[in-house]
């Protein structure tokens, strides 16, 4: 197997491991701790992406009312994420074919 291929292998596995990770994941893992948005942690400023993590993390869980309260903006960037996810793993997938 050419290096390509393993790397290409290794990317889909990533792919298909990250979203189980986070599904195991409980729901609040990201509701705690620092900030690492600059603009909130050096202007105390929240910009539109603040708790976007949190949000996705809930909306995985099905837990609405908390990801509407962490970023409402969730609604709508976790259906574009998961599309593209499901784009990348298939685009994978055609590599490994060809």
């Amino acid at each position: 197997m050419s290096n390509t291929k393993v790397i290409t292998v290794l990317h889909l596995i990533f792919l298909i491991v990250t979203p189980l990770t986070i599904l195991l994941l409980p729901t609040s893992f990201f509701d705690e701790g620092i900030t690492l948005c600059p603009s909130k942690r050096f202007f105390n400023f929240e910009c539109l992406g603040c708790g976007m993590t949190r949000a996705i993390m809930h909306l995985v869980h099905f837990d609405f009312e908390s990801a509407v309260y962490y970023n409402k903006l969730s609604l709508i960037v976790a259906p574009i994420l998961g599309g593209y996810w499901t784009f990348w793993i298939i685009k994978t997938i055609l590599k490994l074919r060809s």
